[in-house]
C-alpha cells in the first residue's frame, strides 16, 4: 500500500508538470483577457484573421475612421497573395545594385543601397520597394448626420467594443446621434472573407450604409491603407451587381484582385465615385453580409452565420490545442499582466504569422519595410508555436523555404560558397531586396536548422526527416563554406564581412561575433546529427570547421560582442541595440565551448549597464531566457517586465516600439518562446517551472508545452 501510494504520488506530479490530465478550464482562462474598448482610440484597433488573412477595425468594429487611426495601428486589410510592383520603365537589373567588397583577399558581391552610380542608386531603391504588400481595401460604415455630413470620431458616443478571443468574434456596440448601433465582426478561418451583422434604425433613415474604398499604395516603406491620392493611376470596377451579390474589380498595373460582397435582404451596390462604393439596406433595421478578397472571383460566398460558426468552431480548436498556462493564484502582482500579454499574443501570432510565408514584423496590419519579411526574424515569429504544441503552424511557414530555394542557392553562388545562401530581406519568391545591413547579416542561416529540429523533436519519424533534408543539407553546406581558414592561426572565422544581430557594426572590420559563432557551431552538430539519422556518414567539412571554429571571444572575464570590437562594453555606441551576447545561450542550447562563469559575469556586466533605451522587443525575452539558463529566474521575469519603452504591450496585446513602429510581432513571438521556456524547461534543466522564482509567489499551472533545445 505505502509503495502504492509512493507511485500515485509520482504519477500526479508527472501529469501536474505534462499536463496529462485537464487541469486548466482554458475557456475561462482565455476569456478573462477579452478586450474590451471604450473610445475612440487608434493604439486599441482590434483585428480579426486566420493566419494568411486580417482585418483591423476601430471601435465602430469596422474601418469607418481610417484616417484617424494611421498613426496609431492601422485599420489594414492585407492578405499573403496581395502585392503590387509599380510598372519598371527603366528596364532595371538586380545586379546593377551589387557592390563588391573585399573580403578575405577576394571579392563578394552583396545587394546593398547604393548612392552611385546614378543608375545603381535607382536600381537599389526600385529592388527594395518592389514587390510591396498592398492594402486591399478599407470596409466601413458610411454614416451621416441629419444634415447630410459625414460623422466624425467625436460623433461615436457610448462605446463598448469587445473581442471574444474565444470564438474571434468582435461586438462592437455604440451611439450616433442618440441611435443605437450594433456590429458583430468575424472572419472565415480559411478563406480571406470577413462577415458582418450590422443592427440599427439608421439603416431605415439612409444613415447607416456601408463604405468600401480602394487606397492606392505608397510605394513607400510604411503603407497604413489612408492613400487616396492618384485615382487616376488605378482603376476599380462594379462587374456584376445583383440582387444580393456584387463583384468589384481593382485594377493596379498588372496587378488585378476582386472584393465580393454577398447579403441576405434587399440592398445595393453603388459606385458613388472613383475607387469609392456603397452598399445600401432597403428599408428594415439589420443587414448581414460578407466580403471576399481574392485573386479570382468566387462562384458563392458563405453568410453570416456560416462565417460566424466557422470561427466559433476553429477558434475553440485552437485554444483547445498545444499549450495553456494559468498563472491565477499567483501573489506577484505581475502574474496578471504575464496571463495577459500570453493570451494575447497567442491570439495576435495567431492571425498574423501563421500562414504559409513568414511574415512581415508588422504582420498583415500594415506595412514596414515595404511589406517584406525579415528571414531573421522568423525565429521569434515561429518557435513558439512548436514549443506551445502547434508545430503544424511553424511548419507551414518552412514549406516556403523549399520555393525560394533556388533564389537562396543563386546567391551562395555569386558569392562562391556552396549550398544555400537564405535571404534576409525578401518577397514571396525569395528575390534580395538591396539593404546595406540586411545583406551582410548572417544568424537567418542557421534558423533552418532549428526549425527542423523542432519538427523532428514533435514528430521524430523518417517522413519528417525526407520532408526538410535538402534544406537543412543546403543550409549546413553554406554554413560549411561561409568561414575563411586563418592558416597562421590554424582557425576558422567567421567574417570579415558580417554585420551582427547586433546591428552597430561595419561589415567590412567585423568577425566573429559570440553569438553568431555559437549558433554556427550548433547547427553544424545539429546537421551531423541529421545525417546520421538519415543514415549519412558524417561531413568531414563540417567536422573539420567544428573543430577549428575560433573560441568564443572574451576580455576581463567577460564575452565580448565580436572579437573584433574589444571595446564592445566601452564604446558607447557598442551598448545601444540587440545585447545579442546573451543569445549565445539564451537562444542557443548550452555546449561546452561556452563557459558559464564567464556568460554569469557577462550577463550581470549587460544587464547593469546597457543602455535598454535603445533596444527592441525581442531582446526582453532573449534577456529572460539567459538568465534562465543562467539559474536567474527573478532576473528572467524582471526581465520580461523592464520598464521600457520598446516593452509595452498595448490593450490589445501589441507590442508597441516607437512612433513607426506601433506593433512589432517579434516581441510577441519572443514573449511566448521565453514563457513556454521558463515553464517547460530546457534541454538539461531540472525541476517544475525553472525560469520562475521559488518565492511563493509564483503558482504556475501549465500543460502541452515542450521543452526549448
Amino acid at each position: 500500500m505505502k509503495n502504492l501510494k509512493i507511485i500515485l504520488f509520482t504519477l500526479g506530479c508527472v501529469a501536474a508538470s505534462t499536463g496529462y490530465a485537464q487541469r486548466i478550464n482554458r475557456e475561462q482562462l482565455v476569456k478573462r483577457h477579452n478586450v474590451v474598448v471604450k473610445a475612440i482610440d487608434s493604439l486599441s484597433s482590434l483585428s480579426v484573421g486566420n493566419g494568411k488573412f486580417a482585418y483591423t477595425v476601430d471601435a465602430t468594429g469596422m474601418q469607418t475612421f481610417p484616417q484617424k487611426y494611421e498613426k496609431g495601428v492601422p485599420l489594414g486589410t492585407q492578405s499573403e497573395w496581395g502585392w503590387h510592383s509599380f510598372k519598371d520603365t527603366m528596364n532595371l537589373k538586380p545586379e546593377e545594385s551589387l557592390r563588391d567588397y573585399m573580403l578575405n583577399g577576394r571579392k563578394v558581391s552583396y545587394m546593398v543601397q547604393l548612392k552611385t552610380p546614378e543608375r545603381g542608386k535607382l536600381a537599389s531603391d526600385w529592388f527594395r520597394q518592389n514587390v510591396h504588400r498592398l492594402q486591399l481595401g478599407n470596409l466601413g460604415l458610411l454614416l451621416t448626420k441629419k444634415d447630410g455630413s459625414e460623422a466624425k470620431p467625436s460623433d461615436i458616443k457610448n462605446i463598448t467594443q469587445t473581442l471574444n478571443l474565444w470564438t474571434g468574434e468582435i461586438t462592437s456596440s455604440f451611439t450616433f446621434d442618440g441611435v443605437p448601433v450594433k456590429v458583430i465582426t468575424v472572419s472565415h478561418q480559411q478563406q480571406d472573407l470577413l462577415a458582418f451583422n450590422i443592427q440599427s434604425d439608421l439603416m431605415k433613415q439612409g444613415r447607416l450604409k456601408v463604405r468600401l474604398r480602394f487606397p492606392f499604395p505608397t510605394n513607400e516603406w510604411a503603407d497604413v491603407a489612408t492613400n487616396y491620392k492618384n485615382a487616376s493611376k488605378h482603376t476599380s470596377s462594379l462587374v456584376k451587381n445583383g440582387a444580393q451579390m456584387a463583384v468589384i474589380k481593382h485594377q493596379l498595373d498588372t496587378n488585378a484582385y476582386y472584393a465580393e460582397l454577398a447579403w441576405t435582404g434587399a440592398a445595393i451596390v453603388t459606385n458613388t465615385a472613383a475607387h469609392d462604393f456603397v452598399l445600401s439596406a432597403k428599408g428594415g433595421s439589420s443587414l448581414q453580409f460578407s466580403c471576399l478578397f481574392s485573386k479570382t472571383q468566387q462562384a458563392t460566398l458563405a453568410a453570416f452565420t456560416a462565417v460566424d460558426a466557422n470561427s466559433i468552431q476553429n477558434w475553440k480548436a485552437f485554444w483547445m490545442s498545444g499549450g495553456a498556462i494559468d498563472f491565477s493564484g499567483s501573489t506577484d502582482k505581475r502574474a496578471k499582466e504575464l496571463e495577459r500579454r500570453v493570451i494575447l499574443s497567442q491570439y495576435l501570432t495567431k492571425i498574423q504569422c501563421a500562414g504559409s510565408q513568414p511574415p512581415q514584423e508588422t504582420g498583415l496590419t500594415y506595412n514596414s519595410w515595404y511589406g517584406k519579411p525579415h528571414l531573421e526574424m522568423h525565429w521569434w515569429h515561429g518557435i513558439h508555436f512548436a514549443l506551445w504544441g502547434r508545430e503544424q503552424l511553424l511548419e507551414k511557414g518552412m514549406k516556403w523555404y523549399d520555393h525560394v530555394y533556388d533564389n537562396a542557392v543563386k546567391i551562395a553562388q555569386r558569392q562562391g560558397y556552396e549550398g544555400a545562401r537564405w535571404q534576409k530581406m525578401t518577397d514571396p519568391d525569395g528575390n534580395e531586396s538591396p539593404s546595406s545591413v540586411g545583406a551582410l547579416l548572417i544568424w537567418q542561416q542557421p534558423h533552418f536548422i532549428y526549425f527542423a529540429e523542432l519538427a523532428y523533436r514533435a514528430h521524430p519519424n523518417a517522413k519528417t526527416l525526407a520532408a526538410y533534408k535538402k534544406n537543412v543539407m543546403a543550409t549546413a553546406d553554406f554554413m560549411a563554406s561561409f568561414p575563411y581558414y586563418e592558416k597562421d592561426k590554424n582557425r576558422y572565422i567567421l567574417g570579415k564581412g558580417v554585420i551582427p544581430a547586433q546591428e552597430r557594426y561595419n561589415a567590412e572590420d567585423t568577425f566573429n561575433p559570440t553569438y553568431e559563432l555559437q549558433y554556427w557551431y550548433w547547427a553544424l552538430q545539429t546537421a551531423q546529427q541529421w545525417r546520421k539519422r538519415l543514415g549519412m556518414q558524417p561531413n568531414k567539412k563540417y567536422a573539420e570547421v567544428m573543430q577549428k571554429l575560433s573560441a568564443l571571444p572574451q576580455a576581463d572575464g567577460v564575452y565580448l560582442a565580436t572579437e573584433s570590437a574589444p571595446d564592445s562594453y566601452t564604446n558607447l555606441k557598442y551598448k545601444t541595440d540587440h545585447p545579442s551576447v546573451m543569445g549565445a545561450l539564451g537562444m542557443v542550447p548550452y555546449n561546452k565551448r561556452l563557459d558559464m562563469g564567464v556568460m554569469n559575469k557577462t550577463f550581470d556586466l549587460v544587464w547593469n549597464t546597457w543602455d535598454w533605451q535603445d533596444t527592441w522587443g525581442w531582446d526582453f525575452p532573449m534577456v529572460a531566457m539567459t538568465a534562465g539558463r543562467l539559474g536567474k529566474p527573478d532576473k528572467a521575469v524582471d526581465a520580461l517586465f523592464m520598464n521600457i519603452h520598446t516593452n509595452v504591450y498595448l490593450i490589445n496585446g501589441h507590442n508597441y516600439q516607437d512612433d513607426r513602429l506601433r506593433l512589432y510581432l517579434p516581441g510577441n513571438g519572443g514573449l511566448l518562446a521565453a514563457v513556454a521556456m521558463m515553464c517547460a524547461g530546457w534541454d538539461g534543466s531540472k525541476g517544475m517551472n525553472p525560469g520562475f522564482p521559488k518565492d511563493g509567489k509564483w503558482r504556475v499551472k501549465w500543460e502541452g508545452l515542450k521543452r526549448m533545445p
